[in-house]
Parts: C-alpha cells; sequence; structure tokens
C-alpha cells in the first residue's frame, strides 16, 4: 500500500510517515517547505523528537521519501492530511484553511483512494467534507476520483514524544461507512496497540475535550499561584501542604505558562462549537494569557522594594527559556515573547538566553550582568543554576521549599520532623 503524507515533515506528519515506513507501507511526504524536505532525506529531523534520527534513518532505508512534489498523490492508495484548523482573530475556527487545501489535492486523488483527517478539526468539519466531495463529483467537469473513502484519526501525541507515543497509545478511528472504517482500521492496526472506534463528530470532539481539560488544569493552578502570591503569601509552601501525603491531590498541577499550537486554539474552537458559553474555557484563556503580566508586575514589585527604584527603565532582566514547553526548539505561541514585550515596554534591557535557540545571549553574561531574571521555560539546563539577584519563577524550581510535618505515631511523643525541598 502506498500512503502520501501531506504536511508530512512537520510535528505530527513526520512521526507518522516514519512510523508508517518502519510498519512496511510505501510511504511519501509532501511539505512545502524545502528545507525541512532537504533535513529529513539527510536523516535528520527539522525539530526535537526523542529517538527521531534514528528511526527516521531507519525508515528512509526502507524506502520513506520526502518531496515538494505533489504528483505522487496521484498514485497513493491513502492520503493523511495533517491540516490544523486555527483561530482568527475573533477566536473562531478557521475553516477556510482546511477547505482550501482540501479542494487543491482532490481532484488530484484515484478512484477508491482513502482519505485520512489527521490534525484537530472543528466539530462538523469531517460531514462538511463529506459533502464537498459528493458536491464537487456532481459539478465536475473533468476527472474527478470515484468512489473515495474518508476518515478521521486525530492524533494523540504529546510534542516530542510522538514516536514513542504512536507505539503505545490506542488510537481513535471514525468514519461514516464501514469500508471507509475498515481501510482505515487496516492500516492504523499496523502502528497502534488499540483502536477506538467513534463517529466523526465524536472523535473530533474528543481532541477538542482533551486539550480543553489540560488547559484548564493548567489554569486553576495558575489562578491559585496569582491569589497567594498577590497576597503576599509563598503559593508553594501551600501547594507542597496539600499536596503531601495526600492521595486526592495527586494529580494537582503546578503553575507555569500554558501556550504552545494546541492548549488554546482548542479551547477556543470547543466555546465556538457550544456559541461561545463554553464560559469555563474562555475563563481559563484569561488566566493562561495573563500570567505573563502578572509575573512581570510582580517583577517590578520585588525590584521596587529592593532597590528602592520606581520602574524598571534601565534596569537589566535576563528572560530565560523562550519555547513554548520545556526540553523543546519550538517557539510557537510561546509566552515568553508576551512577557519579553511587556518588560520592554515598560523600558527593560532585555536579554534573551535559551539552549535550543540560536538567538541567545550568552548565559555567563546574563548571570553576570541581570538586575533581575525571569524563568520563561524550566529547560532542563538550568535546573543547577545559582542566581544572586532577584528571580520570578513561576515554575517553582528554585523557591526555597521548607515544609515542617510533624511525625506524631500512636502513644508515642511527638517529635518534629522538618521535610526541606519536597
Amino acid at each position: 500500500m502506498k500512503i502520501v503524507v501531506v504536511g508530512g515533515c512537520g510535528h505530527v506528519g513526520l512521526p507518522l510517515g516514519v512510523k508508517f515506513a518502519l510498519c512496511g507501507f510505501e510511504t511519501t511526504l509532501v511539505d512545502i517547505d524545502q528545507k525541512a524536505v532537504d533535513k529529513v532525506n539527510s536523516g535528520t529531523f527539522p525539530f526535537l523528537e526523542l529517538g527521531g534520527d534514528k528511526q527516521l534513518q531507519e525508515s528512509l532505508s526502507v524506502g520513506l521519501t520526502a518531496t515538494t512534489n505533489i504528483e505522487s498523490c496521484k498514485t497513493a492508495d491513502a492520503i493523511v492530511f495533517v491540516i490544523g484548523t486555527p483561530v482568527d482573530e475573533h477566536l473562531n475556527p478557521k475553516l477556510s484553511d482546511v477547505i482550501k487545501i482540501f479542494d487543491y489535492y482532490l481532484p488530484l486523488l484515484k478512484d477508491g483512494a482513502l482519505v485520512i483527517m489527521r490534525s484537530t478539526l472543528f466539530p462538523g468539519t469531517m460531514e462538511h467534507l463529506k459533502n464537498r466531495i459528493t458536491e464537487m463529483s456532481k459539478k465536475s467537469t473533468g476527472q474527478f476520483p470515484k468512489n473515495l473513502k474518508l476518515a478521521f484519526c486525530p492524533e494523540r501525541v504529546a510534542q516530542g514524544y510522538a514516536l514513542d507515543e504512536i507505539d503505545t497509545l490506542p488510537q481513535i478511528v471514525s468514519a461514516f461507512d464501514e469500508e471507509s472504517f475498515k481501510s482505515a482500521l487496516e492500516i492504523f492496526n499496523k502502528i497502534a496497540p488499540k483502536i477506538i472506534r467513534l463517529d466523526p463528530k465524536e472523535a473530533e470532539l474528543t481532541k477538542l475535550m482533551a486539550n480543553s481539560w489540560r488547559y484548564l488544569e493548567f489554569a486553576i493552578a495558575n489562578q491559585f499561584y496569582m491569589i497567594a502570591e498577590s497576597k503576599g503569601l509563598d503559593f508553594f509552601k501551600i501547594y507542597d501542604a496539600i499536596r503531601h501525603d495526600y492521595p486526592r491531590a495527586k494529580g494537582y498541577k503546578s503553575p507555569g505558562l500554558s501556550a504552545g499550537p494546541c492548549l488554546f486554539k482548542d479551547t477556543m474552537q470547543l466555546a465556538s462549537f457550544f456559541d461561545h458559553q463554553f464560559y469555563m474555557g474562555h475563563s481559563a484563556m484569561l488566566v493562561n494569557e495573563g500570567l505573563a503580566g502578572f509575573l512581570v508586575d510582580k517583577l517590578l514589585s520585588v525590584l521596587n522594594k529592593t532597590t528602592g527604584e520606581e520602574g524598571l527603565w534601565g534596569k537589566k532582566v535576563g528572560l530565560l527559556g523562550m519555547t513554548f514547553k520545556a526540553d523543546n526548539d519550538d517557539i510557537r505561541e510561546s509566552l515568553s515573547y508576551r512577557v519579553k514585550k511587556a518588560l520592554e515596554f515598560k523600558g527593560a534591557e532585555i536579554m534573551i538566553h535559551d539552549p535550543y535557540l540560536d538567538e541567545s545571549t550568552e548565559l555567563d553574561t546574563i548571570l553576570s550582568t541581570s538586575d533581575a531574571i525571569i524563568i520563561g521555560t524550566p529547560h532542563k539546563e538550568y535546573q543547577n543554576l545559582t542566581f544572586n539577584m532577584p528571580i520570578i519563577d513561576v515554575w517553582g524550581n528554585f523557591t526555597k521549599r521548607d515544609l515542617e510535618v510533624y511525625d506524631s505515631p500512636k502513644n508515642a511523643s511527638i517529635e518534629q520532623k522538618k521535610v526541606s525541598n519536597l
């Protein structure tokens, strides 16, 4: 079977294409980014992926190829579209982006081909595409593919760990008819340990609800952090007390800048689907997006107390970590850049560092010359640093964590035990 992945050199398409090739499918990756295509063909992932280069090189040895030439779609038995649905400036889904690419490729497909949509879709998009195929086939005056099959199989992996998670996580497969479902099942049975069957709209909602749930979890942690810190209290001491030997708080999230290309976008799509009555989703957006400004205001307050000077004009501030998540090289929708803009607007001189980006100031320079530090992203490279200036760390990695715990065995004298660095 020949499979073509459109958008095949990106974060979603490339790991999937590698797995297809390693499972014996004749796999071609189509992408408009020539640099990414060249990197892939040379055996190097264009982004960080655990075990990526090794598995990519193995897949190239068994026939995986990447190209910018769309002609390969004409002979594909299955074509996988990695086309996400963005949101516009009004926080509504931009379906036109999906439809435009879908319409462009559709006439290239052969009769009986299987079309698999892979990225996040606004609920109802699959039904629209099904009806669109029907209408386009009726109106076509030239050659148009007959008996196309259509399935939606949403990706469910964490960025940077996709290759591992494709092997271990259940795969959702949805289709409108039995033939389409069985064709998609045949493919994903090769790479996934389990298959969960849903209707297309149910499958569309699984992705939005899963990401919205995570976004809300981060929002409540961030809200609690802002409540405590705004009142001059040590949030992390409270956090440790809540979680210490308390099973019901095991899943209690810690605060942090919650960003990236999916969580915010998918939460807003779910809100749009519910006619903007998803009030918890909108509230989560206000909290998570507002945390960047809160950290800048907190830094301003700390510096004013320590220096006795008003404002940030002329102050040198080091901003460590610019990617949207730790130990990753992806800056898409990173809130560190919002922090940077807010600091600049207040007159601070910003020096940024990120071990995964080229646009960095030397870390030693930042540590020796900064008046203050903000941890934007808690990369592992920062874990053992020491600071001799004020530091704002919403992640809690550099917060002194001394929690007093008293061990009081039954019928014994109470003995004090101090537990540090929980």
